[in-house]
């Protein structure tokens, strides 16, 4: 666990289906309260995808110069697109070894709860209610009400609101 929000996040990508056909849900999370500070949704996996969850978490959150923002090695995260928005944002690209899951674990824990809680992602009628319900579930629940051992077994915005009262102790 990062000692500190914003300091080390983690990204990646999963597919969502819907009787439409695929979406796929690029999220950045943080290491350190595991809230998803960044995401985007799109039915395609070109570069843009990743650049844009990024961009939404750069936008947010700010982080200090030499933030790390690890994932695997797929090709999105290794782009040159995806490359000069790290380097914009002051974010440190980092990769994994090549295919182990483990090295991102946070993210991959998070998309089995998506996968297992509801919303059921695999009764999607259309894009637009899948977008809706993935949403709901990440800024509605996840962010905000759902306990994460990690974090001391609360919410990754109730954790966030303590960081500055537990660092002074």
């Amino acid at each position: 666990m990062a000692a500190a929000p914003d300091v080390v996040w983690s990204a990646d990508i999963a597919c969502v289906p819907t009787r439409e056909g695929s979406l796929y849900l690029a999220v950045v999370l943080d290491g350190c309260s595991r809230r998803i500070v960044g995401r985007a949704v799109a039915g395609h996996l070109r570069a843009e995808l990743v650049v844009r969850a990024l961009e939404m978490a750069a936008w947010h959150r700010r982080p200090a110069p030499g933030a790390i923002r690890h994932s695997d090695r797929g090709c999105r995260y290794t782009s040159v697109a995806f490359g000069r928005r790290c380097q914009d944002a002051g974010v440190l690209p980092s990769v994994g070894s090549a295919g182990d899951r483990n090295d991102h674990a946070v993210t991959e824990s998070f998309f089995a709860t998506l996968g297992c809680e509801p919303p059921d992602r695999h009764a999607f009628c259309t894009h637009a209610l899948a977008r809706t319900a993935l949403f709901a579930f990440i800024e509605g629940l996840f962010n905000t009400q759902r306990r994460l051992s990690a974090p001391g077994y609360r919410s990754p915005a109730e954790f966030e609101r303590h960081v500055p009262d537990e660092a002074a102790v």
